[in-house]
């Protein structure tokens, strides 16, 4: 299996450490220019590729680590090409984009894997597997945290452009917007508030988004791009009628240094969360979606969830722009 990765930032080289523990074969790399792809391709013995229409004849799989605002144009290219794609999240930076590409892989009849990692957290999969397994009855109350620092790049930062990223409420949050809805199902309405609506120079940003799943649960998410790097912390709590999960990820760290440094230049341009295991997650999702592409086994992160998340992320933009509830339209893909 022949895997070509568009993007060689953070995410990029996370995924190409993942595919290095498969039998898969990484052809090579493209990004914004060959300068930024070099390093990782030595790294990993292998090709530049000086743009995409170059590499996707020499792959099998497209594996997309750009910016947001450009995995529409890309996912329709290689789906049009009959190449198998993996997406990190979010999938598009809106619903119609995302539902385009779906479709368009299934026309194709090539396989769409979405990077939603936090369903291969061993304690969030521990948690979502106990409540199917029904061990605190039915969920009520979902309460979910994400805090970080602001994404930085030494140029051309396209996660603080909303239009490009979505924002925190997008970039950062739909993880929990899809852990959320693997837990307590489908969600009927959004609303949501966060700091840069109002104070649109602050230095940090916050949000808090609400989630009315038609199971009658409610999740509450919260999520921080405030914490001085290279801090990462998240937390859970699932209320059930029968009992409680709680995980918070500080009890796996003994200590908390928050002191705020001026550069933060030891940190990644992301903030990566942790997991006390011997495997990485982000290697955990990659092997699981080289097997469904290989063996027919199937990923726990469908094209509809990919779809489904991105619609909740636009759906609590909308809130915190009008500062109402939005309600969710049935999707065409899950209807």
């Amino acid at each position: 299996m022949k895997i070509g990765i568009v993007g060689a930032g953070f995410m990029g080289t996370t995924h190409a450490a993942g595919w290095a523990d498969t039998p898969a074969m990484i052809v090579g790399f493209a990004a914004e220019t060959p300068v930024e792809a070099d390093a990782l391709a030595k790294r990993h013995d292998t090709n530049v590729y000086t743009s995409l229409d170059e590499m996707l004849p020499e792959v099998d799989v497209l594996d997309l680590c750009s910016p947001t605002h450009l995995h529409y144009e890309m996912a329709l290219k290689a789906a049009a090409a009959g190449k198998h794609i993996i997406c990190e999240k979010p999938l598009a930076r809106t619903t119609r984009q995302a539902q385009e590409i779906v479709t368009a892989c299934r026309k194709s009849g090539v396989q769409l894997l979405v990077a939603h990692v936090v369903r291969f957290f061993p304690e969030y999969a521990l948690a979502q597997a106990a409540v199917a397994e029904g061990q605190i009855g039915k969920p009520g109350v979902i309460r979910l945290q994400r805090g970080s620092y602001r994404p930085k790049k030494p140029a051309g930062n396209w996660f603080l452009d909303e239009v490009k990223s979505g924002g925190i409420l997008m970039d950062l949050m739909i993880h929990d917007y899809d852990y959320a809805r693997w837990v307590a199902g489908e969600v009927e309405s959004v609303s949501a508030r966060r700091v840069t609506e109002l104070h649109l120079d602050a230095p940090i940003d916050c949000g808090l988004v609400i989630l009315s799943h038609r199971s009658g649960a409610l999740s509450h998410i919260a999520g921080s791009w405030a914490y001085p790097p290279p801090t990462f912390r998240t937390h859970l709590e699932i209320a059930g009628d029968r009992g409680l999960i709680e995980f918070d990820s500080d009890g796996t760290a003994p200590i908390q240094n928050l002191i705020l440094k001026t550069s933060g230049a030891d940190a990644p341009d992301v903030g990566l969360p942790s997991s006390p295991v011997s495997e990485s997650p982000y290697t955990t999702q990659i092997k699981e979606f080289y097997e469904a592409l290989a063996d027919g086994k199937t990923a726990r992160v469908s094209a509809t969830d990919g779809l489904a998340a991105v619609q909740i992320a636009e759906a609590a933009l909308e809130s915190a722009h009008t500062g109402q509830p939005v309600r969710l339209q049935p999707l065409a893909e899950a209807q």
